[in-house]
């Protein structure tokens, strides 16, 4: 495993084609950090699952270097999501669109449907075009973490969960911190009207603001498969407890205007709902560093960013 801060153009080139030749590299995104492959070659994909020790049914979201590169992946695109791309890519937001021919099953999890989004973030937009250079359309990366644990936010993050898996060639890009702090938007485009699976910085108010149309939230009957959906992800070794006072001893995480419990470790104290979610997973994974085995935290109010960590702190306390 080879590990590079701030990639130069030359060494970005020679990891798409280290991606050619089934290489897996990890890199910085807005959202958090990926572990890509070559998304039409069937062996390198399947390296993600083995060292994720991921599901093969669980489908990856392919990341592109702009929407001309859509209808390689994808077809009988709806005018909603030609909007949500036009609006927020590069950005936070996957669609889930109607797969095309290149979309093979082993990247789809055996579904008619593709995820796709085009990632804000300069390592991995310059990663993208100069892999197409190499003939590769797409990199599928789910987030750079053994499956189910707390998605990294940082190289230093990547190199904990995953060096012990990589091989020699395999990279790791530092790019700094991510900037956001959750995983993108998902939003089911397969309908008449969008519906959204996984909360993130694109809100449903932003998204019926650009199509006109009513979002709808992922109904519990759906049997679409997408990243982050289980009922159990997301999890720290600690035992993650929502609303609750916590004993002393115990670590705690909320807003900065919400005051410490008498004996309680605070963890971080955000002073927005952004910073909250900007330090969200990077305060689980210090919890479980110093030895906390219950982080009990204050959700913020529901709506916007919100929505996003109410989403996955929910799915994290249900590890136990």
């Amino acid at each position: 495993m080879i590990k590079i801060k701030n990639p130069t153009p030359e060494q970005l080139s020679k990891a798409a084609s280290w991606l050619k030749a089934g290489c897996l590299v990890a890199f910085p995104t807005e959202t958090v950090y990926g572990i890509g492959a070559d998304a039409s070659n069937e062996n390198a994909v399947s390296r993600i699952y083995s060292v994720k020790g991921r599901p093969s049914n669980h489908p990856l979201i392919i990341h592109i270097s702009s929407y001309k590169q859509v209808e390689k992946w994808a077809r009988d695109i709806p005018d909603y999501a030609i909007k949500l791309a036009k609006e927020f890519w590069p950005g936070p937001l996957t669609l889930i669109l109607k797969r095309n021919k290149l979309a093979k099953n082993f990247v789809t999890g055996g579904q008619d449907n593709v995820g796709l989004r085009v990632p804000n973030h300069l390592i991995a937009l310059m990663l993208a075009k100069e892999s197409e250079k190499f003939g590769i359309d797409g990199i599928a990366a789910p987030s750079a973490n053994r499956f189910g644990a707390v998605s990294p936010t940082s190289a230093e993050a990547v190199e904990e969960e995953l060096g012990k898996y990589l091989d020699e060639k395999d990279l790791i890009f530092d790019g700094g911190q991510s900037l956001i702090g959750v995983e993108s938007t998902i939003v089911d485009c397969l309908g008449e009207n969008p519906v959204v699976l996984r909360p993130g910085a694109v809100s449903m108010n932003m998204i019926g603001a650009i199509t006109g149309l009513s979002p709808s939230l992922k109904p519990k009957d759906s049997q679409i498969r997408a990243s982050g959906l289980l009922n159990s992800h997301y999890s720290p070794k600690a035992k993650v407890i929502l609303n609750n006072t916590p004993k002393p001893g115990e670590g705690f995480l909320a807003l900065a205007k919400v005051p410490t419990p008498k004996g309680a470790v605070r963890l971080a104290s955000p002073s927005t709902v952004v910073e909250f979610c900007h330090v969200l997973y990077a305060t689980l994974r210090f919890a479980d560093q110093i030895g906390i085995n219950v982080i009990s935290v204050k959700l913020p109010e529901a709506g916007g960013l919100g929505d996003a960590i109410i989403d996955r702190l929910n799915r994290a306390k249900s590890n136990y």
